[in-house]
């Protein structure tokens, strides 16, 4: 299938977030976002007591909002992604308040995590495809002072979309290196997606 063929696709991502559905609009897609709306700290909680790793939980999360999503609309193309922080084998979620956003900062501060986003692509139901990816971040050591300025200058829109750190904006000044790609770091290894649905029949 040709690249102009698969802009045809009709995509629904199964997520609320604008960073996501930017990454497949900026890459030529247009895309319905339809949230799934699973309680995702009781999937976390739940596979964490069976023993699963980062990995398994960001993959399963990433098709459970998939297929949810596809068996209400089984003649689209739906896409799930989800993404953890994996800091020395222990999941870091997104901040639910600027009070735990510092304190995440605090534990990744000077030391060097995992970030790994999982994507999932279900139709009918059921998972078609999936892949993740992995890139790996090391951050400065910084004050608490220095940590607290850097939360001064970002909104909540942003704080709570991007993990504790937006990428191509203020965040990318938290690291000393990055190794990965940017659009995996923000969510979404577009790439792959792209490279499987050219070879979807």
């Amino acid at each position: 299938m040709r690249y102009t063929e698969i802009m045809n696709i009709k995509i629904v991502l199964a997520s609320k977030s604008a960073v996501r559905k930017k990454i497949l609009e900026e890459n030529g897609f247009s895309c319905l976002a339809k949230p799934a709306n699973i309680d995702e700290d009781m999937v976390k909680e739940s596979l964490i007591k069976e023993g699963a790793n980062p990995t398994l939980i960001s993959k399963n999360l990433a098709e459970l909002k998939a297929n949810k999503i596809s068996k209400v609309l089984n003649s689209s193309v739906v896409i799930g992604a989800d993404s953890v922080i994996d800091l020395d084998g222990n999941i870091i979620s997104k901040p639910s308040s600027r009070k735990e956003a510092f304190k995440i900062l605090k534990r990744l501060n000077g030391k060097t995590h995992k970030l790994i986003s999982s994507v999932c692509i279900s139709k009918k139901g059921q998972m078609i495809w999936n892949y993740t990816d992995k890139a790996e971040l090391t951050m400065k050591e910084m004050t608490e002072n220095e940590l607290k300025q850097y939360l001064s200058k970002i909104d909540d829109e942003t704080l709570y979309a991007y993990n504790v750190y937006q990428i191509e904006g203020q965040g990318k000044n938290l690291f000393s290196k990055i190794i990965g790609d940017k659009n995996t770091i923000m969510g979404l290894p577009v790439v792959k997606i792209i490279e499987y649905l050219e070879n979807l029949k």
